[in-house]
């Protein structure tokens, strides 16, 4: 699966380990479009390659948002998302025409296809969910700096394994 897809899809919550939720909402846009004046050079953007791997072979939508550091907290404005059928073992998204810089990657399969992260009754996720920089999430989401990459012009590659699936050894 190596396909661009900018739809959206609707808000979801996270927990960590306990009864303490935590925000994911991946709102859809896309990659931000930077206007040049005329006569200058065009601005060098990147293309961004992610491997999510721990796919379940449950199937659904894996959903996807790249943030920057004013977005990630608050899950607002990414800069660009996908929502992708989700394939067993691993998914590949590819962004295009992103603007270099810190991004943070935060993803969930949405096994059911229902638009939501399902969780349970106090709050913990159901369905399997990643961040960047694998990142594991204790009593709320991993925040900005540990999960930050660096996106440079060209062709970019990010990997990240996705928790919480029913995949072995995951």
């Amino acid at each position: 699966m190596d396909r661009q897809e900018n739809r959206g899809f609707g808000r979801l919550a996270f927990a960590a380990l306990a009864a303490a939720a935590l925000g994911l909402g991946l709102a859809a846009l896309p990659a931000r479009a930077e206007t040049a004046l005329p006569g200058a050079p065009a601005a060098a953007t990147a293309e961004l390659v992610i491997h999510v791997g721990n796919v379940s072979p449950g199937g659904g939508i894996m959903r996807l948002g790249v943030y920057d550091a004013a977005g990630y907290p608050h899950d607002k404005d990414p800069v660009a998302s996908a929502d992708v059928p989700a394939t067993q073992g691993e998914t590949v998204i590819t962004l295009k025409g992103l603007a270099p810089g810190a991004y943070a990657i935060e993803a969930y399969q949405d096994v059911n296809a229902n638009d939501k992260m399902d969780k349970s009754w106090i709050g913990l996720p159901l369905e399997p969910y990643g961040f960047s920089r694998n990142a594991r999430p204790v009593l709320s989401k991993p925040d900005f700096d540990r999960v930050r990459f660096t996106l440079a012009a060209g062709h970019n590659v990010q990997t990240l394994k996705l928790q919480n699936s029913d995949v072995p050894g995951e």
